[in-house]
């Protein structure tokens, strides 16, 4: 007998999703058991998931149903924080099914036609399904087209169908620009969902938020009163399991056409005409348009690449990069990229973004750091008072979500002096928390139909044709000096050297 859960509308939070079914295309592999199933978890606790709802799970390793469901009931306990008596654990795998297959195989897309029908007699989805890829980026293509060539992307008697593909989308802007062209033979815009779980954290929608609902900081958001923006992903880990990937990757691959440039089109972009998914990411574009693509010779000059060595993070030594599995000993792949960008446009131009991301960093930290123009010194030109420091504007996105504004105040005492003061909030300490792998968002609004937070084709293009001459350039001129920093530091010496061209420097926290 299916345990009973109610399941039902939460004010603060939203309406509950639509009544559809989920299809995990890879439901064996470490995406799907890490995030997608501790993510529909949470949202069941929240009242977030339809009550008319139902999961099938598609990969190519034979399991049986009980097999697959006990699997994904300790997957819930180990990566969701579920307990042995969750009642919401029982709840999803009575809706959960299971069946094995080849993924460019016509027949196994005849024998899932079955099964959505059977979800759908028995839990009520109405004919609504999504599907999730969650493979090696080489199927998505070949996913879509079976997919369609069985019917089953048809949106037809009010029924919608939607696929969500996860990065990487394409290695290059050719390689993007046909998996597009192939997918939008089989799809319509508003059925493609390329997701970024990125833009599933907090802080990163809050970026939108605190812009345009604070009336102080939009006036002097512009290049007359901020002198330069940072932008900084670091990781402590290494490349761990996914060497084979990486290794034919890339940081400059992996991070900087999706994850960002998104971070960069939001802090960039126009105020919206409204919420509206398609209001939003057409700003969005514009920045990425605005976005001047380096000249060959300003590749050189502009950006930098690094590979770590040996090193010691935490206190323990940790192996080079050509040393980790699946990793070639002679590699030049870069695991650490640093960018100067240029916006052209009214709002930014002559203020630069500094971006820049790597593996066995000194601190694992994603930020966004908006540096506002030194005050005049005129004021204090007759005292004791040094240099003045600049204002600081930090949105931290992880690993401790909030926000921190750096000002100058007066010391107090009998001597004028001046100290640099921090205001810091965390989400934490005003709102709590909650368990989540930042997918909540993302899949609730592929529920309800809100692409907001998921890229168009144009943008991915957009984005690919911001990096690809940096790519064109270091393919053509291979790196001869990796390793070229330290596993446990901030990367390697040119990256200082970037900032130090223009007289700033990194914000290492």
């Amino acid at each position: 007998m299916e345990p009973k859960i109610e399941l039902k509308p939460n004010g603060k939070h939203g309406r509950p999703g639509d009544p559809c079914t989920m299809v995990i295309f890879g439901a064996s592999g470490d995406l799907t058991k890490r995030k997608l199933f501790p993510t529909l978890y949470h949202l069941a606790k929240r009242d977030l998931l339809p009550k008319d709802f139902a999961l099938v799970g598609c990969a190519t390793r034979a399991l049986s149903q009980d097999e697959f469901r006990n699997r994904v009931r300790n997957d819930l306990k180990e990566f969701g924080g579920a307990t042995d008596d969750c009642a919401f654990c029982d709840w999803l795998l009575a809706r959960l099914y299971y069946f094995s297959g080849d993924f460019n195989d016509p027949a196994t897309y005849q024998r899932l036609k079955p099964l959505l029908a059977e979800a759908e007699q028995k839990h009520g989805t109405r004919g609504n399904y999504f599907y999730y890829l969650a493979t090696p980026p080489n199927l998505f293509g070949e996913i879509v087209k079976q997919l369609g060539a069985a019917g089953l992307t048809e949106q037809t008697d009010g029924h919608w169908r939607r696929v969500v593909i996860e990065k990487p989308f394409g290695r290059d802007l050719d390689s993007a620009r046909l998996l597009n062209r192939d997918i939008r033979k089989v799809l319509t815009e508003d059925q493609i969902y390329r997701i970024d779980h990125y833009l599933g954290k907090e802080t990163v929608q809050n970026i939108l938020v605190f812009r345009f609902s604070n009336g102080i900081f939009e006036p002097i958001w512009n290049r007359r009163y901020v002198d330069h923006v940072q932008i900084t992903v670091a990781e402590t880990l290494g490349v761990e399991q996914r060497g084979k990937y990486y290794d034919q990757a890339g940081a400059l691959r992996d991070m900087v056409p999706n994850h960002i440039l998104q971070l960069v089109t939001l802090t960039a972009m126009e105020p919206p005409v409204s919420f509206d998914a398609n209001a939003v990411r057409d700003e969005q574009a514009k920045i990425l348009y605005a976005l001047q693509p380096h000249a060959p010779e300003d590749v050189l000059t502009r950006s930098v690449r690094g590979q770590y060595g040996e090193g010691v993070i935490d206190g323990s030594v940790v192996p080079a990069y050509r040393a980790e599995p699946d990793v070639r000993p002679d590699s030049n792949t870069e695991t650490f990229v640093a960018l100067k960008l240029a916006i052209d446009n009214w709002r930014w131009a002559d203020v630069p973004f500094y971006i820049r991301t790597g593996k066995r960093l000194a601190k694992h930290v994603t930020e966004v750091a908006i540096q506002f123009r030194r005050a005049p010194f005129v004021l204090f030109r007759e005292t004791s008072v040094g240099p003045l420091t600049p204002n600081l504007l930090v949105m931290h996105i992880q690993p401790d979500e909030g926000i921190s504004l750096r000002f100058g105040a007066k010391v107090p005492g009998p001597i004028l002096d001046l100290g640099a003061v921090n205001m810091d909030f965390r989400y934490t300490d005003y709102f709590g928390s909650e368990p989540s792998t930042g997918y909540e968002r993302l899949l609730y609004d592929c529920m309800i139909g809100d692409a907001t937070l998921f890229q168009r084709a144009d943008m991915v293009e957009a984005g690919w044709a911001v990096v690809q001459p940096v790519l064109d350039v270091w393919t053509a001129l291979p790196a001869r000096n990796f390793p070229n920093y330290p596993a446990g530091s901030w990367g390697p010496k040119e990256a200082d050297d970037l900032m130090a061209r223009d007289q700033r420097q990194w914000r290492n926290s």
